[in-house]
């Protein structure tokens, strides 16, 4: 019985992952220009670990590039990437409304468990009026006390319902989303919209493109068929 479906949000329910690549491309040549595929590094990390590995006092961006009041330089780059969240455009990944709107009738409970802060959500709902009726709750950074891969989010998604974690469908993209998903013990369902279906298969029980042609029944099929 599947009780419940936790969706990532980033790559997941929206397509907007080419547009962050633009804006860390940017701060990438910027701080780092020692890493010419920052933006593909830091894919999937939430903004505390991009800032940890990256732009902390023990980083190369302190040491070498000669940053020494690292806490402004942070609070910069979050000023420039709040602004860019606010111009930038939601779209839907393929099928998605159809595949929510199902699970919906068939009785599952359906949450947001994202890594984006409330500020960020405040601009998702005002391009898409529609985007709460699609979900019973939202969570979001300022909800966890732990990021991806640790599986938290995903533990209290499920509690959000009353169902074990097994009774849960955790839909992610990312790596670290993905760890945290299997790390919790629910269903894992991939979406290779950020990364190649390869490269996330041994971390996912099943892998789709996008909800085109996926519907409820074809994902109890794919959760009965992996608890054979």
């Amino acid at each position: 019985m599947i009780k419940a479906a936790l969706f990532d949000l980033d790559g997941v329910v929206f397509e907007t992952e080419s547009q962050y690549s633009i804006f860390w491309g940017m701060i990438g040549r910027e701080y780092h220009p020692e890493i010419p595929d920052f933006e593909y590094r830091i894919k999937g990390q939430t903004l505390v670990q991009i800032y940890d590995k990256y732009f902390s006092e023990d980083s190369v961006f302190a040491h070498i590039k000669g940053y020494t009041d690292v806490k402004s330089e942070q609070d910069k780059i979050t000023t420039r990437l709040n602004e860019f969240e606010k111009n930038m455009s939601y779209p839907y990944i393929t099928g998605f409304e159809d595949f929510i709107k199902d699970l919906k009738q068939n009785g599952v409970k359906c949450a947001v468990v994202t890594s984006s802060n409330v500020q960020k959500m405040q601009n998702v709902y005002r391009q898409h009026p529609e985007f709460k009726g699609y979900f019973d709750r939202v969570l979001t950074s300022e909800d966890f006390a732990k990021s991806k891969p640790d599986p938290d989010c995903y533990l209290k998604g499920a509690a959000c319902f009353d169902a074990k974690p097994e009774e849960c469908v955790g839909l992610e993209d990312s790596f670290n989303g993905l760890k945290a998903v299997r790390a919790a013990g629910a269903f894992t369902l991939g979406l290779s919209t950020t990364n190649s279906k390869e490269s996330i298969e041994p971390y996912s029980d099943y892998v789709i493109a996008d909800y085109s042609s996926f519907t409820f029944a074809d994902l109890v099929k794919v959760v009965e068929e992996n608890k054979k």
